[in-house]
């Protein structure tokens, strides 16, 4: 993207959230002298990518890889992190009926953790449903699979992982979460991979990526201090009341009800806040009633002088635990551990505001961790030494299989909205990574700057660009 440093802008911007994609857009426009003020809710940067400091070492919220073949994205995350990052070499496994299975698949791992019949199963079963592919429709998440991996493997391998993490069976969980994560990936493309290396990785399997040394939100907080150094503002623990559109100004109410006027808007709250704070039409509410967002508790474990094991993170497949992800900070860059001995550890559960979980104590969390932990013997009850607990409400868009059909009266009403810019995985409603959202502020950022028309709404997870580049150990690398 160019940059147009040549003339001061008198617009006055309002962006709302300082996560990913509202902090690429707002350093984007301070770059280009454009007035900004970031409202943020909370009291940091960095959104569910923010880094935090916890028995005196540092921790993400959950593994927060980056990667991307965006060069656009690529060239902004180097331009803020400098050589400040490492390539970490990815180690995953899948822990299933009691068993560590190696992510990306090794043919001959998960033959032996298996069994020969096991495995005869699962290959009659990819063969039939190669047969039945032509009459298949692949509307959901669960059809979508079967019919590129077979029911067995679906059911071993995405069946408990899926329902934990959306709270949904499969059957009703829309295709488009498989079509953004796992978009062409197939069995053979995954043996191909596991037997021909690095040169045939599909984007989900890659087995390095970039990693700052201070943590993931160490670049968001680099984004807002150069906002905030720059003369514009982050306003922290601010509240976005309401949302008034006349005669192409905004009027913004924030916590003290005070009423400020803005020429565009850029908003990464969750869709559905948004348009209550707009006070739009009734349908409209009705459709933003029926999307809802899945919230996260991460209970974070800490060890006493040990390593328990060498996975960045693990996925946990098994369906008598409730945990679906265990990462451990150990094994990612050795800045975060501050040269400590101990060893945090992150296990991630995942539920609606209505389920029993949600309302649990810290100690019952801690312990229900402890008591899993204990099942996978990954760790020895000595090892334990004490436990803290952050819940994330509102973490994912929930695809349930008729979401679009409420999404698009939504996308339509905001759309009409001169100078509205939606942007995010909350914002836009969308499974974004990182790099999804970084691309979607720089977009935002470009409309603005060079007047511009992408069609944010069109940029999906699953996007490609004519370009491709890749972050390594030396810099950008096409």
């Amino acid at each position: 993207m160019e940059i147009n440093n040549s003339r001061k802008n008198k617009k006055k911007i309002c962006i709302i959230g300082a996560g990913p994609a509202g902090l690429s857009a707002a350093y984007i426009l301070t770059k280009n002298n454009f007035k900004v003020d970031v409202y943020e809710t909370s009291n940091h940067a960095g959104g569910m990518a923010r880094t935090i400091e916890l028995w005196d070492q540092m921790v993400d919220m959950g593994p927060h890889r980056f990667f991307s073949s965006d060069p656009r994205v690529n060239n902004l995350w180097l331009e803020i992190v400098k050589k400040d990052y490492e390539m970490v070499k990815r180690t995953t496994r899948i822990f299933y009926k009691n068993k560590f299975f190696h992510y990306p698949i090794r043919p001959l791992n998960a033959l032996m953790n298996l069994g020969f019949l096991e495995s005869v199963h699962c290959a009659i079963s990819y063969f039939l449903a190669k047969l039945k592919r032509k009459n298949y429709k692949s509307n959901t998440f669960e059809a979508w699979v079967i019919d590129r991996f077979g029911r067995r493997l679906f059911e071993i391998f995405f069946k408990s992982y899926s329902e934990k993490l959306w709270g949904l069976k499969c059957s009703e969980l829309d295709s488009d979460f498989a079509a953004q994560r796992i978009k062409k990936l197939s069995l053979f493309e995954a043996i191909k991979t596991a037997i021909l290396g690095n040169n045939f990785k599909h984007k989900t399997l890659v087995d390095e990526f970039a990693y700052p040394k201070y943590g993931t939100g160490m670049v968001y907080e680099r984004m807002a201090a150069y906002v905030s150094e720059n003369g514009n503002k982050i306003l922290y623990n601010k509240k976005v009341l309401s949302i008034k559109n006349k005669n192409k100004k905004f009027s913004i109410s924030v916590d003290n009800n005070n009423e400020i006027i803005y020429d565009t808007v850029i908003s990464t709250m969750p869709i559905t806040s948004l348009i209550n704070h707009l006070n739009a039409p009734e349908n409209v509410k009705n459709s933003a009633k029926n999307l809802k967002f899945r919230n996260t508790i991460l209970v974070f474990i800490k060890l006493d002088n040990c390593d328990p094991f060498p996975d960045q993170w693990i996925y946990i497949h098994s369906q008598e635990l409730l945990t679906g992800r265990i990462t451990n900070f150990k094994n990612w860059v050795p800045n975060i551990n501050k040269g400590k001995s101990d060893t945090i550890l992150c296990l991630e559960y995942w539920c609606n505001n209505e389920d029993k979980i949600w309302n649990e104590s810290n100690e019952y969390l801690i312990s229900l961790a402890k008591k899993e932990l204990l099942h996978t013997k990954l760790i020895n009850l000595h090892q334990f030494i004490s436990g803290e607990v952050v819940k994330i409400p509102k973490c994912y868009p929930i695809y349930k299989s008729n979401y679009k059909e409420h999404l698009k009266p939504i996308q339509n009403y905001l759309s009409k909205i001169y100078n509205l810019l939606v942007i995010g995985r909350y914002g836009s409603f969308k499974y974004n990574n990182q790099d999804h959202s970084i691309l979607m502020g720089l977009l935002a950022a470009d409309n603005l700057i060079n007047n511009n028309n992408h069609n944010l709404w069109e940029l999906n997870s699953d996007y490609e660009y004519q370009e491709s580049s890749r972050i390594t150990s030396t810099g950008l690398q096409k």
